[in-house]
């Protein structure tokens, strides 16, 4: 029994209240005698949910690529002394670590948002390396030559046969989608420019390759919403692109009648810039917040920048190489998955001097604080684009204070003033809305309905943080929210407790989810066959080799949906 603990439960329409929480065979239950029963007292501490990060780049050939391209990372260490196994790396954590991290912030599911299908079973086998969390994995479409051949011909529910088989195959949780037809033409050496742009070859343009996607996960009722990364992430004016991504969907009743969302925009922070190059270069926030605050069916992330020297990567191939310029020719991976998707890996600085970084930082909070709703925008960095995970705790400090944001603006170029709105916004958000936008926002998001509540039923994740804010006034002890944030008191992982006082007590091996969706035999039946014959044509493996077998995942959690009657 959790006892006397300040209780933030957001979608169980709990908010600062005193209450138990009862936990009996890692599950939450409604309660139970108190005899014989171990208690654990929460007096004067938060008490919320364990946090569900939503899009988070920890696992997969990708990553791993940026971990041997920064060798100068290894002075990042963690001893065995101080957890279970020792590790390094700052920006691209090592397995273990990126586990032991979530977990002290009190972090308990974690989604890797950019999978190469071809290159599943390496994603999956770093996330059997990577203990506490529950993890997923979001397989990439958006640039899928079979996804375009389907859309090509305008068969829907092949593409739907298509996208179930693939999920199947890869254990795969979502449809997610970067830079979609823009990667795909990066084989020819080209990108696109907007939304009507064709692709080479296939000639679908990004437009056509949301639209037909969006109406895939309708009909395969898939839990979460498509994913995207639009079109332009990165140049100066292409929040008109995400505009207009917005408005191409059409708000379709989704498939499932309990999930909410058909868009979700991801690390919106890099899609919300105006301007026409670097120079004159601004916020754009106010516009895309004013639209997302229009529409009850889509959700974004805001992909904060922290300060810090990171290592961007992404499946948008295009955009690292544009980076690496920018950059002034630093290193630099370009990956081509076949016929799958590609992508690009490149070390970059944020820095409080530079006059674009510092309206970058300012975009990402600005959306957090201009969107009326908490469980309409999420917290992330787009780990480890906009920085790394371990930088969420001072973002939370910058939402709940304005007292903190304007230290942070001293401190940097003064065209933080000049190119957004920030220094204007006097609003700060309680930890109620960071519940929502760290746990509960998240896991409503992804479908995940045990998870991102205290409700009987729910897995027992839950974080304990050494912060009252009866007592406390987070808006001018801003640090104790940092600090409470960053060693949570306790991190208890279905039922028992991996962390104490910021330090790892336990590392159990967390559950994979995946999604297992089924479509009429007979149209699956056809849809295999074409596979066969691509595989056969195009591919460098055997399609039977190609399939991740569910025994191989040590916590196997699916989700079964039969589609069958949407077709």
């Amino acid at each position: 029994m959790i006892k006397n603990g300040i209780v933030y439960d957001p979608l169980n329409e709990i908010s600062s209240e005193e209450k138990d929480i009862f936990i009996e065979d890692g599950r939450i239950v409604e309660s139970f005698p108190e005899d014989g029963t171990k208690t654990v007292d929460a007096s004067g501490k938060v008490v919320m949910p364990g946090g569900v990060d939503h899009h988070s780049h920890i696992a997969g050939s990708k990553v791993n690529s940026g971990r041997f391209m920064r060798p100068e990372e290894g002075k990042y260490t963690y001893s065995k002394n101080d957890y279970p196994r020792s590790g390094s790396g700052y920006s691209v954590p090592s397995t273990f670590v990126t586990g032991y991290l979530y977990a002290k912030m009190g972090w308990t599911t974690v989604v890797d948002p950019a999978m190469p299908p071809l290159k599943a079973r390496h994603t999956h086998e770093e996330f059997m390396d990577t203990p506490v969390i529950d993890k997923a994995a979001f397989p990439l479409f958006g640039n899928n030559s079979i996804v375009m051949e389907y859309l090509k011909e305008k068969d829907i529910e092949g593409c739907a046969a298509y996208v179930a088989w693939m999920l199947r195959a890869t254990k795969g949780y979502a449809v997610k989608l970067v830079n979609p037809g823009g990667t795909a033409s990066w084989g020819w050496g080209r990108n696109v420019s907007g939304l009507d742009d064709p692709t080479p070859y296939f000639d679908v343009t990004p437009g056509e390759i949301i639209r037909g996607l969006e109406e895939v996960n309708e009909l395969l009722a898939l839990p979460h919403s498509i994913h995207v990364h639009g079109n332009n992430l990165g140049s100066p004016g292409n929040y008109k692109t995400t505009l207009e991504t917005i408005r191409r969907t059409k708000g379709v009743k989704p498939g499932d009648p309990e999930r909410e969302n058909i868009l979700h925009i991801t690390h919106a922070q890099f899609n919300a810039y105006g301007g026409t190059n670097w120079r004159d270069f601004e916020s754009k926030s106010r516009d895309i917040a004013e639209e997302v605050n229009k529409r009850d069916d889509v959700v974004i992330d805001i992909g904060a920048v922290t300060f810090d020297n990171t290592t961007t990567m992404t499946a948008d191939g295009p955009w690292e190489h544009r980076l690496h310029h920018i950059t002034g020719g630093l290193k630099w991976i370009n990956g081509d998955v076949e016929l799958e998707c590609g992508s690009g890996v490149t070390p970059y600085v944020f820095s409080s001097k530079n006059p674009v970084n510092v309206v970058q930082w300012a975009i990402g909070l600005e959306l957090s604080l201009l969107i009326d709703e908490p469980k309409k925008v999420l917290i992330n960095t787009d780990h480890p684009n906009g920085g790394p995970f371990t930088k969420y705790p001072e973002i939370i400090s910058w939402l709940v204070s304005e007292d903190a944001r304007e230290e942070e603006m001293e401190k940097m170029n003064k065209n933080v003033e000049r190119s957004s709105i920030l220094p204007t916004i006097d609003k700060e958000l309680d930890l109620g809305d960071i519940a929502w936008m760290t746990r509960a926002g998240n896991a409503k998001l992804l479908g995940l309905r045990d998870k991102g509540h205290l409700g009987p039923g729910a897995v027992a994740d839950i974080s304990i943080y050494d912060v009252d804010p009866r007592k406390d006034d987070i808006s001018k002890d801003y640090e104790k929210v940092r600090r409470a944030f960053s060693d949570a008191y306790l991190c208890i992982k279905d039922g028992e407790i991996v962390v104490k006082n910021g330090r790892i007590q336990k590392a159990p091996m967390g559950r994979t989810h995946w999604v297992d969706v089924q479509v009429p035999e007979e149209l699956e039946g056809e849809v295999e066959d074409e596979i066969e014959r691509q595989f056969k044509k195009y591919y460098t493996v055997n399609m039977n080799n190609y399939p991740v077998q569910s025994e191989y995942l040590p916590r196997p959690e699916p989700i079964s949906i039969d589609a069958s009657e949407n077709f």
